[in-house]
């Protein structure tokens, strides 16, 4: 299962998150790791790079995509190799609902699809829709959610 999809800022912020079967009590535990995992592992790291961590008994791949940094843990099937393919969809994902990799404001600014597009991509906790074609005409059925 995936347990979670994150997005950060250089320094830390959460700008999009998705929980899957983690209690609401260790979701602060989860952010706050995964912030300070970035913080000391993403520096000088390449766009799309992967890294790989694990912690009580999940796995965690993680890359930079512009200025924003994106966090996948999962357990069970969802192990590195696994996560890896998950984080390739929802990184290609993002860079072409932007257009380019993303800025911090570019990201904000197409929030809402960015949104839309993973949900798409990952439902109820396992990758659901992998062909970039398809998530595309998905996310355009649905009317964008602007804040």
């Amino acid at each position: 299962m995936i347990l979670a999809v994150l997005f950060a800022n250089s320094e830390g912020n959460i700008l999009v998150e998705r929980f899957n079967g983690v209690p609401a009590e260790e979701r602060l535990h989860w952010r706050s790791f995964l912030v300070k995992l970035g913080a000391d592992n993403l520096k000088g790291v390449k766009n799309e790079e992967l890294l790989v961590a694990s912690h009580r008994s999940v796995y965690i791949v993680y890359t930079v995509l512009g200025d924003v940094s994106v966090y996948v843990v999962g357990k069970d099937e969802y192990d590195e190799l696994a996560l890896a393919e998950v984080i390739f969809v929802i990184t290609s994902a993002v860079k072409d609902v932007c257009g380019k990799l993303p800025t911090e404001r570019l990201f904000l600014d197409k929030y809402g699809r960015i949104c839309l597009t993973l949900d798409e991509i990952i439902w109820k906790g396992y990758l659901e829709n992998t062909d970039k074609d398809r998530i595309r005409r998905l996310v355009r059925l649905k009317p964008p959610t602007e804040f």
